[in-house]
């Protein structure tokens, strides 16, 4: 059976390996519009810097990714103690957010109301609204304060979403869930540590895990599984729509060529596969251009250590909304892997745009390094000239899950079921992060093999 997979980012290049891990025999085909392959993990050197243009790590707690590095015989590098070190700046300051009920009390990052109000959680009843916003669950069960405070910066940090819009069942389901199973997350995490007892494993409300990345950054994963696929992966192939045609599928590309298959995945972001499905199905194109894609930008400052003051203890920090900032936060990279920056210096890397100010990720890059450079003094009192600087400009940044999200994705499978041997995946649909990704492209490539014996 020929198979082509449109999209050669993670998504596509690990279903890919799944499909001839179990059937070597397959005929697949993966055509990627750009000149290189691996989406948003996009690693770049330059003058002794190691960049990370997206993503920068994933967590090092879900077994399907932690098996894909092994078979490709790929070391994973976890974090330092440092990415344990999390920053909120809140009210001119930066706050270490707390890892522990004794910290919790004695941070001032909330007020002694606003750890009260947090408190009064147990008491609050759970509730069944259809598509709750994750705002909406904040506001409810912490109170304001938490969720101006902790919860919004958070949205921002993973998402560079909006709470305000973001679906909590699509974004964050494990918190949903615990709510509607213990009524509380108060009491959800206390019998969490008594499971945690009896059986010896970590568990709690949260992903859990590690950040973990390479020595040589995230895009090594990608190398690696391109050296596997190798002539099946063909890029500069873009795609521009698809079409049936009897049993086949028939594919045009933008040179003029077409391919026909019998089947056919799109791994490619929702608005490309909205544009690329109008003939095949145009209520589908529809669903898919439903999904919101901000502008978001990466902007990295290098430095020589000793133009910094600050110490650098921690992952980064992020930022409130209610703080009116520009940037979203700054990660601080050096502090956090190996292999970051030349010795001597550091590598700031500060995320722009996101749901709240998308326009912002679209001006111009010297704008950009202005604005995180009079953020940045203000924040840690930086007032030194950088000696190195990289913008990555990501126009379509990250899928927001919004509220609506779960009856999308309903209508998106109704519609694909009408076709035989047509699938959609990526991170726009059931989870953004890299372990994501790699967990439903195993999980389709079973189906796969399942429904094409």
């Amino acid at each position: 059976m020929r198979l082509v997979i449109i999209g050669g980012g993670i998504s596509g290049l690990s279903l890919a390996y799944f499909l001839l891990e179990r059937k070597p025999s397959l005929d697949i085909v993966i055509l990627e519009a750009g000149k290189k392959a691996g989406g948003k993990i996009w690693t770049d050197k330059a003058e002794g810097f190691l960049c990370e243009g997206g993503v920068n790590g994933f967590l090092d707690n879900r077994p399907k990714t932690l098996e894909l590095l092994a078979k490709l015989g790929l070391i994973p590098l976890r974090s330092n103690d440092n990415a344990r070190k999390r920053y909120i700046f809140s009210d001119g300051k930066l706050h270490r957010l707390p890892e522990s009920p004794v910290s919790f009390f004695s941070s001032d990052l909330l007020s002694f109301y606003g750890r009260l109000r947090i408190l009064w959680e147990i008491f609050v009843p759970k509730s069944t609204p259809d598509d709750e916003t994750l705002a909406d669950f904040a506001r409810r069960r912490l109170g304001k304060e938490a969720y101006e405070k902790l919860i919004d910066p958070m949205a921002s940090g993973i998402y560079a979403g909006d709470p305000e819009n973001m679906s909590l069942k699509s974004c964050f389901r494990r918190i949903y869930e615990l709510e509607q199973k213990y009524g509380s997350l108060i009491k959800a995490m206390m019998k969490l540590q008594k499971e945690a007892k009896k059986t010896g494993n970590k568990v709690g409300p949260g992903p859990g895990g590690v950040l973990t990345s390479f020595y040589d950054g995230m895009e090594l994963i990608i190398s690696l599984l391109k050296n596997f696929l190798g002539e099946r992966l063909k890029t500069n192939a873009r795609v521009v729509s698809v079409d049936k045609e009897g049993e086949d599928y028939v594919i045009y590309i933008s040179d003029g060529k077409s391919i026909k298959s019998e089947a056919l995945v799109l791994a490619i972001p929702a608005y490309e596969a909205s544009e690329m499905v109008k003939i095949l199905d145009n209520n589908l194109s529809a669903t898919l251009n439903e999904i919101f894609y901000p502008a978001v930008s990466v902007v990295c400052l290098g430095y020589k250590r000793s133009k910094i003051r600050h110490p650098l203890d921690g992952f980064g920090f992020l930022i409130p909304n209610r703080e009116g900032k520009k940037i979203l936060g700054t990660l601080w990279d050096s502090s956090v892997f190996p292999n970051r920056a030349p010795d001597g210096y550091v590598l700031l890397r500060t995320m722009l745009g996101g749901a709240r100010m998308s326009g912002l990720a679209l001006q111009d890059e010297d704008k950009q390094i202005n604005m995180v450079m009079n953020e940045l003094k203000g924040i840690m009192k930086i007032d030194a000239q950088p000696d190195f600087t990289k913008v990555y400009i990501h126009q379509k940044g990250i899928p927001q899950y919004s509220s609506g999200h779960e009856r999308r994705l309903g209508a998106i499978d109704k519609s694909t079921d009408k076709f035989k041997k047509f699938y959609i995946t990526g991170n726009a649909y059931r989870g953004i992060g890299v372990n994501d990704c790699i967990e439903n492209s195993f999980k389709l490539a079973e189906r796969i093999i399942e429904e094409n014996p």
